[in-house]
């Protein structure tokens, strides 16, 4: 992506760059604004071209920094660029003011003008539901990125931002890597009910089975809680080696609950009472954990 400034600095008069886009090697995508060599815009040309049409000061932020910085994935039909002065909404760009926007908060990523990752978290955390906070944050954690004294920082700075609260209660916890909304829907189910916290996607052994990897593991109650999805286990293939790896596990001594999409989101207290008795019957060196979960399911 270039601007027509871009190109006047590179030497290019203005019948060398019209010339160029009646040949189809410069293709212009709004004013000033320009692809080079296709007009097929990939998403980080689209997020580029965004930032470039808001002019200067302008940077990409909220869902569309998140997406960018790989923390969370996001199929919205405008993009998010924080900028100095609002502006009107087009069909593509969704505007947010900067008004408590420090110098740390912004950034460069991939060439594109860009909220830092705390900044960026702390504005997700306005925008987005909690689990979805959850999985951004945890991802952030996989990827090395979060930095949890620049968190603090950013919540000191924040002044009013709708987002401190939400995000100053995520970062209480451990971020926990989820790789489906079913599991973050799954892990938040959890945490409300105030019991113990699995780990999630944990290689176990068992006999035949060197390196199976569960959704959700207590280690201390030797309980697994794996959770189907329709669209990973919805054939009769996934099915069948659904119950051999179960089998599998249960040969090896753990306990296995098996939970659907509509067991988790349909009977949620169903769920936890199977969590609880199962994890009950189980030895455990943590006997205060499971008085907590009796009190509570």
């Amino acid at each position: 992506m270039l601007t027509r400034r871009d190109l006047d600095g590179l030497g290019f008069s203005n019948e060398a760059i019209d010339h160029r886009v009646e040949s189809g090697r410069l293709h212009l995508i709004a004013r000033g604004i320009y692809a080079v060599g296709r007009p097929e815009l990939t998403p980080h040309g689209r997020w580029m071209a965004a930032v470039l049409i808001c002019g200067a000061g302008a940077m990409l932020s909220h869902r569309s920094a998140a997406a960018c910085w790989d923390l969370l994935a996001s199929d919205a039909s405008q993009i998010n660029v924080t900028l100095p002065r609002a502006r009107a909404r087009s069909a593509t760009i969704r505007p947010h003011r900067s008004r408590s926007l420090d110098g740390c908060d912004t950034t460069t990523h991939r060439g594109i003008p860009i909220t830092s990752i705390a900044r960026t978290l702390l504005d997700l955390a306005a925008t987005v539901r909690a689990q979805h906070l959850e999985r951004a944050l945890a991802q952030a954690e996989r990827l090395q990125l979060y930095d949890h004294l620049a968190i603090t920082d950013v919540l000191r700075r924040a002044n009013g931002h709708r987002g401190t609260h939400a995000l100053a209660e995520a970062t209480v916890h451990e971020a926990r890597f989820t790789r489906s909304e079913l599991e973050a829907h799954f892990v938040q189910l959890i945490r409300d009910a105030g019991l113990p916290q699995p780990l999630t996607n944990v290689l176990l052994t068992a006999p035949d089975h060197p390196r199976l990897e569960v959704d959700l593991y207590w280690p201390t109650y030797r309980l697994v809680v794996e959770l189907d999805g329709y669209e990973t286990h919805g054939t009769r293939r996934a099915f069948e080696n659904d119950r051999k790896r179960d089998a599998a596990l249960q040969a090896a001594g753990y306990r296995v609950l098996r939970f659907s999409h509509r067991d988790v989101t349909r009977t949620p207290h169903t769920v936890l009472a199977r969590v609880k008795a199962t994890a009950g019957g189980g030895r455990s060196t943590a006997a205060g954990h499971l008085h907590m979960m009796s009190d509570i399911v």
